[in-house]
């Protein structure tokens, strides 16, 4: 069936089909419990007719963690071109209102929520951000077991994998695919998620600052100044988004 990968199995083929131009993606999630076993599923069709399934699963986890990994995988293992567009098409709202409208707040208030809550699942959402940021995404809402094909496809994926049934997942030309991939609505019911470029936030992700070989991050300017000022050897450093605060710490020596 699939390969053990720590806590994620993974049902893929080791090389990666490296897509170009626009590509279209089905995302799905499925958990028995939730909490409890659960699955993923994700199909892509390339611009040049190959179409790839993939699918994992993870032994204690949630509906929404399992539509999140979804959709990182999907841009993970897919990689599509970072210089061209990609339609995600998905029946969970929680993704898409997420990554279109919340996550970048909850980044400028240090992943807490309106009402004062940490937010759930920040690893996944720290992933995603990362991934799609200075992307062309555009983001479509399909109603869960409404007949479309591609998200049929992938939510039968996602729940084999949570029960670990054996399914055999496609990779290959779009012509010998069974699945009608591009039959679906021509109007998403959500229009006005129907798309996001996610673009570079406009304010800093965080401030680092450096002293003694101990760094700290600071969620305002004014925090990191109080500790490095009349600090000999201070160093700090402003980081627009979650990469580039890693990159700083790379530079820095704390991580490889």
């Amino acid at each position: 069936m699939s390969q053990e990968c720590h806590k994620i199995q993974l049902c893929v083929m080791p090389e990666p089909m490296r897509l170009k131009k626009s590509t279209f993606i089905f995302s799905d999630g499925a958990c028995s419990g939730n909490p409890g076993p659960g699955g993923w599923g994700a199909i892509l069709a390339a611009p040049d007719d190959q179409v790839l399934e993939i699918g994992g699963r993870e032994s204690e986890t949630t509906n929404n963690r399992m539509e999140l990994t979804a959709v990182i995988q999907a841009l993970t293992i897919g990689k599509p071109d970072i210089h061209h567009p990609i339609q995600i098409y998905a029946d969970s709202t929680y993704v898409i209102r997420g990554i279109t409208q919340w996550v970048w707040k909850w980044i400028q208030n240090d992943w807490t929520t309106a009402e004062g809550k940490k937010v759930l699942n920040r690893d996944l959402w720290e992933k995603l951000a990362e991934i799609v940021t200075n992307r062309e995404i555009t983001w479509k809402y399909v109603p869960a077991h409404s007949g479309i094909p591609g998200n049929e496809r992938a939510d039968q994926i996602a729940v084999s994998f949570a029960q670990q049934k054996y399914l055999s997942l496609y990779r290959g030309p779009s012509l010998q695919y069974p699945i009608a991939i591009t039959d679906i609505p021509e109007e998403p019911p959500l229009r006005k998620l129907q798309s996001c470029i996610q673009k570079k936030p406009t304010q800093p992700y965080s401030y680092l600052s450096l002293i003694e070989n101990q760094w700290k991050r600071h969620s305002t300017w004014a925090e990191c100044e109080k500790r490095v000022k009349g600090q000999r050897g201070a160093r700090f450093k402003k980081a627009m988004t979650l990469e580039e605060e890693r990159e700083i710490l790379k530079q820095w020596g704390f991580i490889s």
